[in-house]
C-alpha cells in the first residue's frame, strides 16, 4: 500500500470513530448511528439517528419497535447540509452502520463519491445500489 493510500486509510478510521462518538447523541435505544459527511478534510455535516425536529426523543414505540418517522443517521446530515452554504459534490460520508436503500438513493442524488461504513447490515440492497451507481464503497470495521 503506498504512503497516500495508508494515510487516506488512517483518516478513514479516524473519521469513522468520530461518527461512533456522534451515535451517542442518538435517542434511540436499539441502534445508534453516527454519520458525518467530509470534504477536502473538513466536516462539512453530521448526524444520527432519530425523530424530526419538534417531535418528542423517543424512537421505539411500546413493543421495542423503531416508530416509522425515524429518521436515520445519513438522512439528518444530508438535509443538514443541504439547508447550508456547503456542498456535498464529491464529499464522502462516514458511517457507522451500512446505508440503507432509502439512504443510498439520497447518498447518490446529492454527489458524494465515497461511502465508508464499520457495521454490515443483513440487507445489502443499499450497498449494491452504491456500487451499482459508480460510488466507491469501503467496509472498514473498526475497533
Amino acid at each position: 500500500m503506498e504512503l497516500n493510500n495508508e494515510k487516506q486509510l488512517e483518516l478513514d478510521r479516524r473519521y469513522l470513530r468520530m461518527a461512533r462518538i456522534w451515535a451517542e447523541n442518538s435517542y434511540c435505544v436499539r441502534r445508534k448511528v453516527g454519520a458525518l459527511i467530509v470534504k477536502d478534510k473538513m466536516i462539512i455535516s453530521d448526524g444520527f439517528n432519530g425523530t424530526p425536529s419538534g417531535f418528542e426523543n423517543v424512537c421505539e414505540d411500546d413493543t421495542g419497535l423503531t416508530k416509522p418517522y425515524v429518521l436515520h443517521a445519513e438522512a439528518n446530515a444530508i438535509t443538514k447540509v443541504a439547508a447550508s452554504t456547503n456542498n456535498s459534490s464529491g464529499a464522502t460520508i462516514y458511517i457507522t452502520a451500512a446505508p440503507c436503500i432509502e439512504c443510498s438513493k439520497l447518498i447518490i442524488q446529492c454527489n458524494i463519491a465515497r461511502v465508508v461504513y464499520s457495521e454490515e447490515y443483513r440487507l445489502t440492497d443499499g450497498v449494491d445500489l452504491l456500487r451499482r451507481a459508480g460510488i466507491e464503497v469501503i467496509y472498514l470495521p473498526i475497533d
